[in-house]
């Protein structure tokens, strides 16, 4: 953010999306709004009643007429008094409204800054707050699920109860430091020991959880790559359901990136369909080449795509040596239709037709399978990268405790550290300077 929030501040902003609409919403947020919601509508608005009222400009010319409704503190969405009024749609209108706001001393609100106050008066943990954001920009009902339990507190409450009972171990470990015999005996006993790696798995089944809510959230970045005429965006077409990229016989066809995300089950992918690889002289064919190596760096997941009268060639073997080490690679043998062949997978090899469909659905849930996601999306919460990174540390720090069982000391300080991670992902977190990169991201008046 560009500069510090002062929650003494008023604040005001449109909270409906930019352009025409049947109702348009002006918030307010603030301490004791009652003189400022006098100037601007003329009456004491009752808490949690919608009333119809009037805003009029500084030259007591109507502006709109609509319904009015007032949240007192701290029964609000930010936790402060809360002024919303909701009139007709148009941008002149909607405009105008907030721009009275702005004169009766509200100041424009920053993106995101709504919910931030909802943060900092304890309205919502961290987590929460982010899926706000996550709800808002979902791609599909399922992505729009996740987001939504997560708001409800359900990512919330198990980080809530793994801190807790770090906590109580904690305690148990730091009290037994002055008792060596009586620590002895108890480590001796294996209650910790069964605690952590209890811990441990509970972690693991969160991160797993996890991770399919980051990819409903982040998507998956698949690249279409082999030889010219393959059928790359044939492939892409398929999957997007429609002709978005240009298929001819002709070599060389496509010739810089075409990029286009699908909904794989919910999931979003991110398809980029290349240039085909090959030696050429043709300057803008070799640009658009260099572009595709440029892609795959960038890439989760890789098709090969080759021509199944002709298998994996030297060419594709020379293409597979280049690929980045770790990238994740299916081999895609298409056009299996004009060899009669069956449809089938073997290993990371699909055989399928992208004329017919045949083997697309198939090489659809491998697709998902490889890149983590399984089964439906019940129990999935969203994720973010901060999130999946702390739970990580989190693992990390408690099977080093395990490690501890001689050094009391260590051991509570592997667990003080695990515990501070977990911490982190809820709130509070101390650096206001990531408070502003996650908040920034929100649209204003959210």
């Amino acid at each position: 953010m560009d500069q510090p929030l002062i929650d003494a501040d008023t604040i005001a902003a449109v909270a409906t999306a930019a352009g025409r609409g049947g109702i348009g919403i002006v918030r307010v947020s603030g301490r004791n709004l009652s003189l400022f919601t006098q100037q601007l509508l003329g009456v004491d608005l009752k808490p949690r009643q919608a009333q119809l009222c009037s805003v009029y400009d500084e030259d007591s010319q109507l502006i709109d007429q609509g319904l009015a409704l007032f949240f007192a503190a701290p029964h609000s969405y930010t936790g402060q008094d809360v002024l919303e009024f909701q009139g007709h749609g148009g941008p002149v209108v909607v405009n105008a409204v907030l721009r009275r706001c702005l004169q009766l001393g509200a100041r424009l609100a920053q993106p995101g800054e709504f919910t931030q106050r909802a943060f900092l008066n304890d309205k919502l943990d961290l987590a929460q707050a982010e899926s706000v954001a996550d709800l808002i920009d979902a791609s599909s009902i399922e992505a729009a699920r996740c987001a939504a339990r997560s708001l409800r507190g359900d990512f919330s409450q198990k980080i809530h109860d793994l801190v807790a009972t770090l906590t109580s171990l904690r305690a148990q470990i730091e009290t037994l430091l002055d008792f060596s015999d009586e620590a002895l005996e108890f480590m001796q006993s294996e209650r910790i020991a069964g605690k952590l790696t209890q811990l441990v798995a509970q972690l693991h089944a969160i991160d797993r959880a996890a991770q399919r809510g980051s990819l409903l959230r982040e998507g998956i970045h698949l690249v279409l790559i082999g030889q010219p005429n393959v059928g790359k965006s044939s492939l892409l077409n398929r999957l997007a359901g429609e002709e978005r990229a240009i298929v001819t016989d002709i070599a060389g066809t496509t010739r810089d990136l075409i990029r286009e995300t699908v909904l794989l089950r919910g999931v979003p992918v991110h398809v980029i369909d290349t240039a085909g690889l090959q030696e050429t002289l043709d300057i803008v064919e070799r640009a658009g080449i260099e572009r595709t190596w440029q892609a795959i760096t960038q890439a989760n997941l890789a098709l090969l795509m080759v021509d199944a009268q002709n298998g994996v060639t030297e060419k594709e073997e020379a293409i597979i040596s280049r690929l980045p080490v770790g990238l994740t690679t299916l081999v895609v043998h298409n056009k299996i239709d004009l060899l009669d062949m069956p449809v089938k997978t073997e290993t990371n090899h699909h055989y399928i037709s992208t004329k017919s469909g045949a083997g697309l659905t198939a090489l659809s849930e491998h697709i998902l399978s490889v890149a983590g996601w399984h089964n439906q999306s019940n129990g999935v919460f969203m994720a973010r990268e901060r999130h999946l990174q702390a739970l990580r540390q989190a693992i990390v720090h408690i099977t080093a405790a395990q490690q501890q069982e001689q050094a009391l000391e260590l051991m509570a300080e592997e667990l003080r550290c695990a515990q501070q991670v977990l911490g982190d992902i809820t709130g509070p977190v101390d650096a206001d300077s990531l408070l502003g990169v996650i908040f920034s991201e929100f649209c204003i008046g959210k």
